[in-house]
């Protein structure tokens, strides 16, 4: 038995034809994938962003209830770490940068073997001490007013000087090396390849032959990295989002080769195939680019997801049953008999897999990110609870691991932290209650409730006091099951119905 695990950041589904039939997208092999695998419609981010997704991939429970972007923690029961502890060999190749940062800093170590490719986004890459050249842009990213540059859009273009041609792209490097991974091991039994390339991650920066396959006649300013609310003209907005394709066709490029590999080999009779992504981005839609700043609207939240069953053999197939990143985990460790560990709260999808008619998740699934809005769906309604105005900033987080993305956590944050008792995974370990300094700024959305099936774009706020109230009673029964922090009910206006249980 042999897994690979494709993995790409930022993918939204809205811009896969196999998801999407009006989408212009050139992506022949995402469409090949589509037509020898199982795609779920209806599978949601957990965790986001970026590292508290891979956490979920690991452990199969959600993460932002507890914690900020973090490392994994001593009590986590790591699915890679068990199927090492099992004799399934395990290998991870990837240039997601926050890996190598103080936030991510023991996932990839959990592998038997890992290889870094380097220059993705900011990465602080090649020394370079005399500034490089930076072109005239639209909007710095991640730049406050008036700022001309920052060290991230800094250490970009320093990293841009090494990367010309298509085999000098991060994600071309990482995709070389899976496919000398599968060469050199197609023959033997029990491993697991994780392939996992940052793109399509802004900046959205493809070699010249995917961009040229979009042409357009655009004469503003540089822009290929955006962030924030949507201020740009919309010549600006359909200039960056044929960058967005063009990167969506480089990865679709890629994935033709581990396919090709898998038809060479004749893998598809005992090797399962996971495709999917961490979360989705907004590419102007309710006027916002990328993430985390405002609501997770379904371009965000609701991800594509392509899994091939050796067992069952089924492909060519849509199923519409409820399904997240938490259960990615338990899936795999069940392929390879092992029994998934207590505390894991995903489910294993196999069944659904081989059969539509088999529902997972029925009461609905909770997603989010760390202080922002609390989601709750259960496929057709979604409700979004925003923190009260006036406690938007009593955010804790519960750790043994005191690490933010880039730094670790200062002095002064640790100064009034308490060891509180323990959370029911973790363990019989106490862990550490600290004042979280990071948080997103929510609240002036307020709560958000739509229908998916008749309002697809999710444009409508709903007004309907009993359908909310029935919705929160589901969101707080999945609250209680993942033992959430009893503060967060009170911050999101959840304490009465709580209390009514």
């Amino acid at each position: 038995m042999r897994t690979i695990i494709v993995f790409f950041d930022s993918l939204n589904k809205r811009f896969l034809p196999c998801f999407n039939e009006h989408c212009d997208v050139d992506t022949p092999n995402f469409d090949r994938l589509s037509k020898h695998t199982v795609r779920f419609s209806n599978s949601f981010v957990g965790s986001m962003p970026c590292i508290p997704a891979r956490r979920e991939l690991h452990t199969g429970r959600y993460n932002f209830l507890h914690r900020e972007w973090g490392p994994l923690e001593p009590y986590d029961d790591s699915m890679i770490e068990i199927l090492k502890q099992h004799g399934i060999y395990t290998h991870l190749i990837s240039d997601h940068l926050h890996y190598w940062e103080d936030g991510g800093c023991n996932y990839h170590t959990r592998y038997n073997s890992w290889e870094i490719v380097r220059g993705q986004e900011g990465d602080k890459w090649k020394g370079q001490v005399k500034d490089p050249y930076i072109p005239d842009v639209e909007r710095v990213p991640c730049a406050h007013s008036g700022a001309k540059v920052t060290s991230n859009w800094r250490n970009e273009w320093v990293n841009r000087q090494y990367i010309h041609k298509l085999e000098d792209f991060p994600q071309s490097k990482v995709f070389q090396l899976g496919e000398e991974f599968i060469q050199n091991n197609n023959g033997e039994d029990n491993w697991l390849l994780h392939i996992e390339t940052f793109d399509p991650h802004e900046p959205f920066f493809a070699s010249k032959e995917f961009r040229d396959k979009y042409p357009e006649q655009y004469n503003g300013k540089f822009y290929d990295w955006p962030r924030g609310p949507l201020i740009e003209s919309d010549e600006v907005r359909q200039h960056v989002v044929k960058e967005y394709k063009s990167l969506m066709s480089m990865c679709d490029y890629h994935l033709g080769k581990v396919l090709d590999l898998m038809d060479q080999y004749q893998m598809w009779e005992d090797t399962m195939l996971i495709v999917g992504t961490d979360h989705g981005i907004l590419l102007g839609e309710h006027d916002w680019w990328s993430k985390n700043l405002m609501p997770y609207y379904d371009e965000i939240a609701n991800t594509p997801l392509f899994i091939w069953d050796p067992r069952s053999k089924e492909c060519d197939v849509e199923r519409s049953t409820l399904v997240q990143l938490i259960d990615w985990a338990p899936t795999i460790l069940s392929f390879y008999g092992i029994q998934p560990p207590k505390d894991m709260q995903g489910v294993d999808v196999a069944s659904s897999i081989a059969n539509d008619s088999v529902k997972l998740h029925e009461d609905g699934v909770l997603y989010g990110a760390f202080s922002a809005h609390v989601n709750f769906t259960d496929g057709k309604y979604t409700l979004m609870k925003a923190p009260k105005m006036e406690l938007k900033d009593e955010v804790y987080n519960y750790t043994l691991m005191p690490q933010h993305m880039t730094s670790r956590f200062s002095t002064k944050e640790l100064e009034n932290m308490e060891l509180v008792d323990p959370f029911k995974f973790t363990k019989n370990c106490k862990v550490l209650k600290i004042k979280s300094k990071d948080k997103y700024d929510v609240a002036k959305f307020g709560d958000l409730m739509f229908n998916r099936q008749d309002d697809p774009y999710q444009n409508h706020n709903i007004k309907d006091m009993k359908l909310k109230n029935d919705l929160s009673k589901k969101m707080i029964k999945l609250m209680e099951e993942n033992d959430a922090p009893q503060e967060l009910y009170i911050r999101l206006g959840l304490e009465k119905d709580k209390n009514e249980e």
